[in-house]
């Protein structure tokens, strides 16, 4: 029987991280699984009950959204340590990916009875960054302004909370000079956004990189280029379903390894952490994580 050490964001999706947690916790105990919990006080202190966690044989579950999904996945990737996630923020994108279920029940049958899968993860490397290393996907431009605002909104929730940030970041945007080295070959892009997407979600269920999958050794760079502000409204609505990848204004390559870099200090995020600016280089980390799904 696995024994279980939940990691729990206390602020996440409006402090309901515990009451997802007990829910599975439930289940858990009846089946005679052990489970400890520990609430964190900071992402670095959730890594570091994780690390400790993972090196005494533990299932680590991140409990909350995709902040501290990422950074308890990114800190456990490279180990034999076998990760889990109990989905209970703002957007869970990552949880998404790996199509969990939202029932607990369900939740739980996988973290007792499921056997671990090997997913990649990405190495983040800029002045902020030393080889950080996250899970969904790593943004530069408008997406990471808006996801600023999204985490600062205080009366919207979810995907409600992201289309506003979305929306307000429009409109105060000025396209940017890109230069994308994708596994050595340059590109350079004029416009709003470039991702590097190992999942296929972010933004609270936006479809933005619909071709990435998070066990393939690839990551998916999906650019945005100039456009004008309407053409753009229109591409945010298409991302619920990912048709947005077929406009002309839309590049998508694939690649290992890849530097963003920008004529001004675009802001760019990871996981839905915002805390840094260009240039940035991530580089794919093949089955580096063992995961519950």
């Amino acid at each position: 029987m696995r024994q279980f050490t939940a990691v729990v964001n206390p602020t996440a999706g409006g402090s309901s991280a515990a009451a997802a947690l007990l829910q599975v916790a439930r289940v858990l105990r009846e089946a005679g699984a052990e489970l400890e919990t520990e609430y964190s006080r900071s992402l670095a202190h959730a890594q570091d009950i994780a690390r400790d966690a993972g090196e005494r044989g533990r299932v680590v579950l991140a409990v909350g959204g995709d902040g501290i999904t990422g950074g308890i996945g990114g800190a456990l990737s490279g180990t034999d340590t076998v990760f889990g996630i109990v989905p209970a923020g703002r957007g869970n994108d990552f949880a998404r990916a790996l199509e969990l279920p939202s029932d607990p029940d369900a939740l739980a049958r996988i973290l007792l009875d499921g056997e671990p899968r090997p997913v990649d993860t990405i190495e983040v490397r800029s002045a902020v960054h030393d080889g950080t290393v996250v899970l969904g996907s790593v943004y530069a431009g408008v997406d990471a302004v808006a996801n600023r605002h999204a985490n600062h909104a205080r009366l919207l929730k979810g995907a409600a909370s992201y289309y506003a940030g979305g929306l307000r970041a429009v409109t105060t945007w000025r396209p940017a000079d890109y230069r994308v080295t994708v596994d050595g070959e340059e590109h350079a892009v004029r416009g709003y956004t470039v991702v590097a997407a190992n999942s296929a979600y972010y933004g609270s269920g936006r479809m933005i990189a619909p071709g990435a999958r998070v066990d393939d050794g690839l990551l998916e760079v999906v650019m945005i280029r100039d456009a004008p502000r309407h053409l753009f409204f229109a591409m945010m609505n298409e991302l619920k379903s990912g048709t947005h990848v077929a406009r002309p204004e839309v590049l998508v390559l694939q690649g290992r390894e890849i530097r963003i870099e920008a004529d001004r200090p675009v802001p760019y995020g990871a996981d839905g952490e915002v805390d840094a600016v260009l240039p940035v280089t991530v580089k794919v980390l093949p089955g580096a994580l063992k995961a519950l799904y």
